[in-house]
């Protein structure tokens, strides 16, 4: 006996939980005068649990579970008493057990019948770390350690910040090799327990609310946008989704037992983040060219789900207008860079963006709400060398730089103040000049969107300094 038990886990309760009557004046129906002679009995049990009576204990708690059935913390006690002496039992070397027998249930008797009143709690108090410790403990008296072990499992997703838990997960998961049928132990066999109630799929990146129910973090940060209250509590939380950390617990327990579940999960989530080939994220708004900045506060659901995604991506996302020709998306868009990304504490996102490439939309589709397109990119046909197509070009570009410069001299446009201390593209870069000219010009979007599809450096230009000219009174013929 004492051999089988030098392998069980440490796990002892050394005080038994109170049992205050007022708790359940209202609720009960018993007389003030039975509750407080089932507080006697309780306290008595407590008493004799302390002292190491453990049958006295057992005795009491029974008799106090009369006036109250299916009390939780009644049946707590009396599931850590049978556990109690079941060990203590297990615990008599063999000359003990032969000189001096003892009459009585039998050690796996008792340890059955703690297992019995750890069900029952847990029915009740399933958010409490004690309630599964009460339980794993009994199964593993039974010698049920993959069972016992499950519990656990399921105890540190409500609470995967409970030292007692944990512990007793790595003493279990210690000594259970030697105790096991032929040295190995199963491996878990679903994931049920380990789903996110809010994508069905096994929890990626688990987090854990202060109310104790777990997501994975896209999951739960995708549901706070439209409301800062948990899914299933409906519990008001006052997290910062910016520092709110994974739980490293529950995370290593999935990776561990579900290896090949987490690594589809983490490609998922890869194919959600770089998107490979020419596949671009759209941001409908406006027309932005190749060049230009802007800000833009993002607090619409679906675009802050898109905007998490960019930042643990490549940061870039395709910015594109309605065409009010077609009163669809244009077919022309421009992609964009986040150079600047502040995550505020009710959700939005403040963005500072640049525009860098244009493209051609060649298909789109909704994914999660927000568009996603196939692209195909493209730039200015360029005239050859030594040709008067390309002198032609230089001569433009030479008059797009002397507009640029008069016009960044200029006073009282918060636009050219902003754009005074950047580089301006050379005329040995005639099409980023184009565009950073008509930046200047504070063009309209539709203007903006006949800009990105034109595909002759020398037209933009001269179109700009056209415009240039009609503002100014004076166009060039």
């Amino acid at each position: 006996m004492a051999e089988n038990s030098s392998i069980l886990p440490n796990v002892e309760f050394e005080s038994p939980e109170e049992f205050i009557s007022e708790e359940y004046e209202h609720t009960t129906g018993l007389a003030p005068d039975q509750l407080i002679q089932a507080r006697e009995i309780v306290r008595k049990g407590n008493q004799s649990f302390q002292d190491n009576k453990v049958d006295e204990a057992i005795g009491y708690y029974s008799k106090a579970l009369v006036f109250i059935p299916e009390d939780p913390v009644i049946l707590s006690n009396r599931s850590a008493a049978f556990s109690r002496i079941s060990k203590l039992l297990r615990s008599r070397s063999s000359s003990e057990s032969e000189y001096q027998p003892l009459n009585g249930l039998d050690p796996t008797t008792h340890a059955a019948l703690a297992l019995k009143d750890a069900e029952k709690v847990l029915k009740v108090r399933s958010n409490s770390a004690k309630s599964y410790i009460l339980k794993a403990n009994a199964l593993v008296l039974l010698d049920l350690y993959d069972e016992g072990r499950e519990t656990l499992l399921q105890g540190l997703q409500v609470d995967p910040h409970s030292s007692s838990l944990q512990n007793f997960f790595k003493d279990l998961e210690r000594i259970s090799g030697c105790s096991v049928q032929n040295g190995k132990r199963r491996k878990l066999q679903h994931y049920d327990d380990f789903e996110c109630i809010l994508c069905l799929k096994l929890l990626y990146e688990p987090v854990t609310t202060p109310c104790g129910h777990s997501f994975c973090r896209n999951c739960l940060f995708q549901s706070m946008d439209h409301g800062n209250k948990c899914p299933i509590c409906r519990t008001i939380l006052y997290i910062s989704r910016r520092k709110y950390p994974i739980s490293v617990t529950l995370n290593n327990i999935i990776q561990k037992n579900f290896p090949e579940e987490h690594a589809e999960r983490q490609a998922e989530k890869n194919k959600l983040t770089n998107l490979v080939g020419d596949i671009m994220p759209l941001f409908v708004m406006d027309a932005i060219l190749p060049t230009q900045k802007l800000s833009i506060n993002v607090f619409e659901p679906r675009y802050r789900l898109m905007i998490r995604r960019i930042m643990e991506g490549n940061r870039r996302m395709g910015m594109v207008i309605i065409d009010p020709g077609t009163n669809t998306i244009s077919d022309i868009a421009c992609e964009v860079e986040i150079t600047e990304c502040e995550h505020l504490p009710d959700g939005r996102f403040y963005l500072e963006v640049e525009g860098r490439r244009r493209f051609n939309i060649i298909r789109s589709w909704d994914q999660d709400g927000y568009r996603v397109a196939e692209v195909e990119w493209f730039q200015d046909t360029h005239p050859l060398e030594n040709t008067p197509e390309r002198d032609e070009l230089q001569v433009l570009a030479s008059r797009a730089v002397t507009a640029a410069q008069m016009l960044r001299q200029s006073h009282g446009n918060s636009r050219l103040n902003s754009r005074r201390s950047e580089r301006m593209p050379s005329e040995d870069e005639p099409e980023l000049l184009s565009f950073w000219l008509a930046d200047l010009l504070n063009t309209g979007p539709l203007d903006r969107l006949n800009l990105l599809r034109m595909t002759d450096t020398r037209e933009r230009i001269t179109h700009m300094l056209n415009y240039q000219g009609e503002l100014q009174g004076c166009a060039i013929q």
